[in-house]
């Protein structure tokens, strides 16, 4: 997952193989060098992912030795030492830009290069905000200064300044012999999405720990900042509730093992935190909530058949206060244990078959003035939801389904697009009526399918749709989901990172690969948004 490049002559200057090696030694970058003067062993290192708005390198390149190299604070930066988030990155980011070091060695084959001299990189923030949480409002860009001797990094935010740490770690090379290199380099940058998200569901398959905390360190490296949490469905309740915690110890695959335990959740948030990413919990309802109803008995509406029970279970049986008891308390608890201001309250694939059976269900309907619509129930149901979430300070995340069948959708709620190709049509939809704007439709990796599909992913183009400049202000984001009916610790990693790209959320294509497709004859259809 973290790469980096190397410089490129070997005993046989002015061979460059094709496929990542350069003069003799594998490249372990995010990106192959654009440019490589393989015979006198200079380079310059576009390396840096995604692609900044602006990035001017020059052939000018510095030596950098790990026993000469520090981290500090500006005279100027409002964050000084003591700032958890950058003093723990400080650290973590001399790990990763110098992974052979060994405190108190040095490699021998640095000097044939040049003579070591020390490089300070100085981050200043303008707002120090060390102990708090990234929000919706963070400001994420920074401006990075690389020259003889020195890095200036400046940022409004110690999450501006993190992005800016892994930009500048990505710049940092080396040669065949291990020698350390960085470009003079001037980069300005900042996200064109402030919702960059990627959903792992930790139900169908439950995900260790560990698998979680590599998953939001790679993460960082490609500036995704929102960790959805699909952390309870059908299969299995992982999560463990200090209020009901009956739910993890009936409803988990396994109640001491397969189980995330609120110290395991409090990690999550706090590593997460520790590089400026969210955690954005969801609890799905009124579907998806089989595994709820072993460990909460009246939760689940009774499926009849004929006029008698079945013995299975629907969906939550919205006809009954208790379950709005409930909802309330638990909402409680994920306030108090998470604290996002957004929490995605689901609200897709609702059958209404095990309602339709129920007789009590029908006579509530009855009752309401529903008739025989059921999407006025779960309508019902969800506008309950959703206020209780209001009321908690909570902005409410649901899937597209609750705007396609519902009438009243309080007007602060995001939308999250999941359904298939049409996904530009319900983007002028919703954004016409409103709602901000969630797109993860084209962004379902745990599809597979064969050939170079990896570009559709770089080719999708949130703002691509027919509406008003207000209308695509609207579009907060997106996000990646990799749903777990095939996908375990085993195959996470790699299925995960085969396609999931952060370019189209951060900064877009027509500025970068795409845009120079284009001049060639390419899809120049990509870039017309």
């Amino acid at each position: 997952m973290r790469r980096r490049a190397t410089d490129g002559c070997s005993e046989l200057c002015g061979f460059l193989p094709v496929g990542g090696k350069v003069g003799g030694a594998y490249a372990v970058n995010h990106r192959l060098p654009d440019t490589v003067v393989v015979g006198v062993s200079v380079q310059q290192v576009d390396g840096v992912w995604p692609l900044p708005q602006q990035l001017d390198q020059s052939w000018d390149r510095y030596s950098l030795s790990p026993q000469l190299f520090s981290f500090t604070y500006g005279q100027d930066s409002a964050a000084q030492t003591g700032c958890s988030v950058l003093d723990a990155a400080f650290k973590r980011y001399f790990s990763i830009i110098f992974p052979d070091f060994t405190k108190g060695t040095e490699n021998v084959l640095q000097s044939m290069w040049s003579e070591p001299q020390p490089f300070v990189v100085s981050v200043t923030v303008k707002t120090r905000g060390c102990d708090g949480y990234p929000n919706e409002d963070s400001d994420e860009s920074y401006n990075l200064s690389v020259s003889e001797g020195q890095a200036l990094l400046r940022s409004v935010s110690v999450w501006g300044a993190l992005r800016g740490l892994e930009s500048f770690s990505q710049l940092v090379y080396q040669n065949d012999y291990g020698a350390y290199f960085i470009n003079k380099t001037e980069i300005v940058d900042f996200p064109r999405f402030a919702f960059r998200g990627l959903l792992l569901d930790t139900s169908r398959h439950y995900l260790p720990l560990h698998d979680i905390l590599k998953t939001l360190d790679a993460m960082a490296y490609s500036k995704f900042n929102v960790f959805h949490w699909h952390i309870v469905d059908d299969p299995s309740f992982p999560y463990q509730s200090r209020t009901f915690p009956d739910l993890s110890n009936k409803g988990a695959f396994h109640p001491f093992t397969h189980v995330y335990t609120q110290s395991d959740v409090m990690r999550v948030i706090e590593h997460a935190r520790m590089r400026g990413i969210r955690v954005v919990p969801e609890f799905d309802s009124p579907g998806h909530t089989q595994s709820w109803g072993k460990g909460q008995p009246g939760l689940l509406t009774p499926c009849y058949k004929g006029s008698v029970p079945s013995g299975s279970f629907g969906p939550v049986d919205p006809t009954v206060d208790t379950t709005y008891k409930f909802m309330e308390s638990l909402l409680k608890e994920v306030k108090f244990v998470f604290p996002d201001s957004y929490v995605h309250l689901g609200g897709d694939e609702v059958s209404f078959a095990c309602w339709q059976s129920n007789p009590n269900v029908q006579t509530f309907m009855e009752k309401m003035g529903f008739g025989k619509s059921f999407t006025k129930l779960e309508s019902f149901y969800m506008e309950n939801i959703m206020n209780m979430t209001a009321a908690l300070n909570k902005t409410s995340i649901v899937w597209q389904d609750v705007f396609d069948y519902h009438e009243r959708i309080p007007q602060d709620t995001v939308l999250e697009i999941w359904k298939g190709k049409n996904y530009k049509t319900e983007l002028s939809r919703m954004t016409s009526a409103g709602h901000r704007v969630l797109l993860s439709a084209p962004w379902y990796i745990n599809h597979i399918s064969t050939g170079q599909d990896w570009r559709d992913s770089y080719a999708v183009q949130p703002q691509n749709f027919s509406g008003t400049d207000e209308q695509k202000k609207l579009v907060i984001g997106g996000e990646v989901a990799m749903w777990g009916e095939y996908v375990d610790a085993t195959n996470l990693t790699p299925r995960l990172w085969r396609g999931i790209q952060a370019e189209p959320l951060f900064v877009g294509h027509c500025k970068h690969e795409y845009d120079g497709l284009s001049k060639n004859n390419g899809p120049k259809k990509y870039c017309n948004y």
